[in-house]
């Protein structure tokens, strides 16, 4: 079996997805992107595919050795996404060829479900309560909120105050019936994220995100000595090689590498795997698509310290189309009391549309991060 082609499709609302078809007729679907910069990707899928026409797909190892090494510069969000994707693809071309999930050809699963959480708010965190009790009303049992809005490097102690209120306000309408994680989406700076941790810690988050921007993993090493409440990132970390950092200097409790930026399916379960000899947890970033969180669930089927899974089920960013509408068997993904069911099917498991996919990428996108400043014009961390 040789790869003919590789397809990219820009499709709303800020997600590519990739097509590789083989000379045997059998296709694999990933979704190399990178919020933001999707086209960039798709552009670097394009020049990786002249190490991968009329290779065997099912070399898995050694294409993506070659994807990564073979153009001399590596790693960076771009060039590992769209190895990201691509290694998707060729995983479900392999499980297609087996008649098999992924996850039986990674050694077989650990576990029947895992656990998902909801997303409530929004960018601007307002509403909170109310998108909590909709969570709930969904069979929901954990949530993930951004619990602040810009913060400059040292801040008014009314933007603790406000921070503070809005956790305070969600855990006395919901009581214990939501887990919930904090994001501080790496908008907060060391000193003050200090004083927020040490504010918030009476409200028993389940976790708390990217304290700091994870170029920072040396003062998160810090903040989680000075807490009780765990500490999580990774999102921004894009290969085994910065886990390692992560890993020795003992900066997080919970690692999110994401399927659709740190090397795809191959990368991320070498990268759980380590995690694992450090007794840290694995939480898969993924406010995607149905594609990247397929091969999520491939990994956290196979992996002990998986413990929850994000989804972007009626996330605010799919305004456009949501996680199931590109799917033929949505049902795929049936969550139910907090859980999502592990896919059975042959390679991702997931029917991908591909007429509808077809139809959206004619309407695109060119989807940006908001640009927000602080008071002074200074930039403020998104």
């Amino acid at each position: 079996m040789k790869i003919t082609a590789l397809e990219t499709f820009i499709v709303p609302p800020r997600w590519c997805f990739l097509k590789i078809t083989t000379d045997e007729g059998i296709v694999g679907w990933g979704e190399p992107v990178l919020e933001g910069r999707a086209h960039s990707v798709a552009a670097t899928v394009d020049e990786l595919a002249d190490y991968l026409i009329g290779e065997d797909p099912l070399q898995i190892e050694r294409l993506w050795q070659t994807m990564y090494r073979g153009g001399f510069y590596r790693g960076g969000g771009i060039h590992m996404s769209a190895i990201a994707g691509i290694d998707q693809a060729l995983w479900d071309i392999k499980g297609k060829y087996h008649d098999a999930p992924i996850h039986q050809l990674l050694g077989g699963q650990v576990r029947e479900r895992i656990r998902v959480y909801a997303w409530v708010g929004g960018d601007r965190p307002s509403d909170i309560v109310s998108s909590a009790q909709r969570a709930i009303a969904d069979g929901f049992k954990a949530t993930k909120m951004n619990l602040t809005e810009e913060l400059q490097i040292v801040d008014s102690i009314s933007k603790i105050d406000a921070a503070v209120e809005r956790i305070a306000h969600l855990r006395e309408a919901v009581g214990s019936a939501l887990d919930i994680a904090v994001d501080f989406h790496g908008r907060v700076h060391g000193p003050m994220a200090k004083t927020l941790i040490h504010a918030i810690e009476p409200y028993s988050p389940l976790f708390i995100e990217e304290p700091v921007l994870s170029e920072h993993l040396d003062t998160m090493a810090d903040l989680r000595r000075q807490t009780h409440v765990p500490i999580a990132t990774g999102e921004r970390l894009f290969s085994r090689f910065d886990f390692k950092e992560l890993f020795t200097l003992g900066a997080a409790d919970i690692i999110q590498p994401d399927l659709s930026h740190a090397g795809g399916i191959t990368e991320c379960k070498k990268i759980a795997d380590m995690a694992e000899t450090w007794d840290i947890a694995l939480a898969p970033h993924c406010p995607l698509g149905p594609i990247a969180l397929a091969a999520c669930l491939q990994v956290d089927a196979v992996c002990q310290n998986a413990f929850i899974q994000e989804q972007s089920q009626g996330i605010h960013y799919n305004q456009a189309n949501d996680l199931t509408n590109y799917l033929s068997n949505p049902e795929v993904f049936a969550f139910a009391d907090g859980f999502v069911d592990i896919p059975q099917g042959p390679g991702l498991s997931v029917e991908v549309n591909e007429d509808f996919v077809r139809a959206q990428a004619e309407t695109s996108h060119r989807w940006r991060n908001p640009i927000w400043r602080h008071p002074d014009g200074s930039f403020a961390e998104w």
